[in-house]
């Protein structure tokens, strides 16, 4: 039976307890606070991250990936371990430089075994893909297998975040001042997506009970297999897990709830809340 190993990074949330529970390898990704530089979930905690983005005069964090250095290093590990077949997922190409640098790992190693999965996300939409690989892996599946499958399933997995403000997404370069002024101006509660690996607004709305309504309704578009509810730092978390499963109809047991982490954080911001969704796999006919 071929050993497959399942490696992310730390842009998909992956809970370390979950992570280690499904022989997932975690690649810490880097952020930044000035000129002090951490890598996530080994040098800084969420909590940590969190505490110091809302410090008074605290320096707006910046993320970067892992190096090439540390993907092929973490490769090499694996295969002196007795892995026969890696499979890479990894935060979405167009988001992060974090694909290039897996990619430049694997040729570095070629005759290895290695598979690359841009998941096209970020969070838990990259690491409910995660999970299903090590779950495969973990049933006996081969790395292409394993692949295969998980770009086939990409388009089930959909991310929907309601933001209390654009100003950080303007900060990581991912709007323009413009927009996000113009979203300032209105007292609006923006709702976005990743579409395509690309960030979109996927609604706006006037208030927080409305904003919680409309992402209740954007995520039960279909029917759901499992639920990942992220959330940075917010507290009653639970009452809108509560309604997204109630509404969802999913099983408790398929319903997680973890914070949004140092990677993902500076881009959201705080008071950010939302989930991913993995709806059931549309059969042919």
């Amino acid at each position: 039976m071929t050993r497959v190993a399942v490696v992310t990074d730390s842009a998909s949330d992956l809970p370390a307890e979950r992570a280690a529970s499904l022989g997932v390898t975690v690649v810490p990704l880097l952020v930044r606070f000035g000129e002090i530089e951490y890598q996530t979930g080994v040098d800084i905690t969420t909590e940590e991250f969190w505490a110091k983005l809302t410090a008074p005069d605290a320096p707006f964090p910046t993320t970067a990936a892992a190096s090439p250095g540390i993907f092929q290093a973490t490769f090499e590990r694996l295969f002196s371990q007795g892995t026969e077949s890696i499979v890479c997922v990894t935060v979405g190409g167009k988001l992060s430089a974090t694909l290039a640098s897996a990619r430049i790992a694997a040729d570095a190693l070629r005759g290895r075994d290695i598979h690359l999965v841009d998941s096209e996300q970020a969070s838990m939409a990259e690491g409910i893909l995660a999970e299903m690989g090590a779950e495969m892996a973990a049933a006996g599946a081969h790395g292409s297998e394993v692949s295969a499958a998980l770009e086939a399933r990409k388009k089930d997995v959909k991310l929907y975040v309601v933001l209390e403000t654009l100003e950080y997404l303007r900060r990581g370069g991912r709007i323009s001042a413009a927009r996000a002024a113009l979203g300032t101006m209105l007292s609006v509660k923006p709702i976005i997506t990743l579409t395509d690996g690309v960030v979109e607004q996927a609604d706006r709305v006037r208030t927080r009970s409305k904003a919680r309504e409309r992402l209740v309704e954007l995520l039960t578009a279909r029917p759901i297999e499992r639920i990942a509810v992220l959330h940075a730092m917010v507290t009653e978390i639970e009452t809108f897990a509560e309604q997204l499963r109630a509404r969802s109809g999913v099983g408790a047991e398929s319903v997680t709830i973890q914070p949004i982490g140092p990677t993902v954080g500076p881009h959201v911001g705080p008071g950010a809340y939302g989930a991913v969704v993995l709806y059931r796999q549309e059969r042919p006919g």
